[in-house]
């Protein structure tokens, strides 16, 4: 049972029913979910043996954080440190900072070897990115403005869009590729050239949004993880999968991306064509979305709904939605936007998906690369970084309104 009550402009869905998180007037608690996750971030900390790895996922079943080395294979080793970026903008925390500054420091030698893949954005500037706004150091701002170079040299101008895994163009036959995911790396483009860097990022970043909005979605606004295409002429070959149930079906988090990163484009370019399409691969993904606004981890499995979750997907969109509902021209999508935002945090917020005192993630329920086997019902940094990074958003809109 819901019950809708209208509030400032909010309509929020309470869930009565066990797994319910504490609310207060008719809302989340946004300061409670908040601090729980400065109690997990404590733990985590308290319980890392070696400050030279980064904490990458708990499995089923398990208690601890597995932890991977800082190499530039490992896509997800920029996550950790925004984490600890974003609860130092919340605490202010001088034990905060510290611990944020020690694990973005140990990235520096990712910075400077020629880009590996397309990940270089997510491994940078969700670490120094985060870490030069919140302090203004130089030497962050310098290291992603060489990072952003870096990434631009996969850029391939026949093609229109960013090469995304350079080691799978033979394996799998595809000469070119690019993921879904990539689209968030083009904010590190827009950031730099836009603060000191080369101006030519602006048009390459913008060029492969324009290249992915083309090629890379179906007629319903749905995503293929990977789009494949010729080198010699440029033109689309493909749409395939690598980590959905199928080619033809919506992976959740590629369509979270794709709702991320258009928004993004969007803010970047203030082009209506980015904000429309936005709204396009939104609506087909809140049409299809389950009842308590956690997507299977593809729309399309076979057996739904004894399919897993994806709370990974969940954070990125509610992170994406509370920004588009910010940048929306119409009024009655940006409160849709807004709720449905709230309304994913209140059930990622809840015993069902928090991981308390499980283990000392933020979120269980993840799904990492189900066809692979692999990061199944885990607790995952990004799904992690994704749910701070709404809770602070939602922090800042209450905050602006007040």
């Amino acid at each position: 049972m819901k019950i809708n009550k209208v509030m400032s402009g909010l309509v929020i869905a309470i869930s009565l029913c066990a797994c319910a998180p504490k609310v207060v007037n008719n809302t989340l608690d946004v300061d409670q979910e908040l601090n729980y996750c400065n109690e997990q971030i404590q733990k985590t900390l308290s319980r890392i043996g070696d400050t030279t790895m980064m904490p990458r996922n708990i499995l089923a079943g398990q208690s601890e954080w597995n932890l991977v080395p800082v190499k530039i294979e490992e896509w997800t080793v920029g996550f950790w440190p925004g984490i600890l970026w974003y609860n130092y903008e919340n605490t202010k925390s001088e034990e905060m900072l510290e611990a944020a500054r020690h694990y973005t420091d140990i990235l520096e030698p990712l910075t400077t070897l020629p880009a590996y893949d397309h990940d270089l954005g997510f491994q940078v500037f969700c670490s120094y990115g985060n870490g030069y706004r919140l302090t203004g150091d130089e030497k962050y701002k310098q290291i992603i403005l060489n990072a952003a170079d870096t990434l631009a040299t996969l850029f391939n101008p026949k093609v229109g869009t960013i090469l995304s895994w350079p080691r799978e163009v033979e394996p799998n036959n595809w000469p070119h590729n690019t993921i879904i995911d990539n689209m968030l790396n083009l904010e590190m483009l827009y950031w730099a050239a836009a603060n000191g860097g080369n101006k030519e990022l602006y048009d390459i970043a913008t060029k492969h949004a324009e290249t992915t909005m083309k090629y890379h979605f179906r007629e319903d606004g749905s995503s293929y993880h990977v789009a494949v295409y010729d080198t010699i002429d440029g033109h689309f070959i493909k749409g395939v999968t690598h980590q959905g149930y199928a080619d033809d079906t919506m992976w959740a988090r590629g369509q979270a991306w794709a709702i991320y990163g258009f928004t993004m484009v969007y803010r970047e370019t203030k082009d209506k064509k980015f904000l429309r399409f936005a709204e396009k691969v939104t609506d087909i993904y809140l049409k299809r979305l389950s009842e308590d606004y956690v997507p299977y981890w593809d729309f399309d499995a076979p057996n739904i709904p004894d399919e897993p979750k994806d709370a990974s997907a969940a954070s990125i969109v509610a992170s994406a939605l509370l920004e588009l509902s910010q940048l929306e021209d119409d009024p009655v999508k940006a409160v849709d936007y807004r709720n449905a935002a709230v309304n994913m945090l209140i059930t990622l917020s809840s015993n069902e998906y928090q991981s308390r005192e499980k283990n000392s993630a933020f979120l269980l329920r993840s799904v990492g690369h189900k066809p692979n086997g692999s990061e199944i019902n885990a607790s995952i940094n990004y799904a992690d970084y994704y749910y701070i990074e709404a809770l602070i958003r939602l922090s800042n809109l209450k905050s602006s309104q007040s």
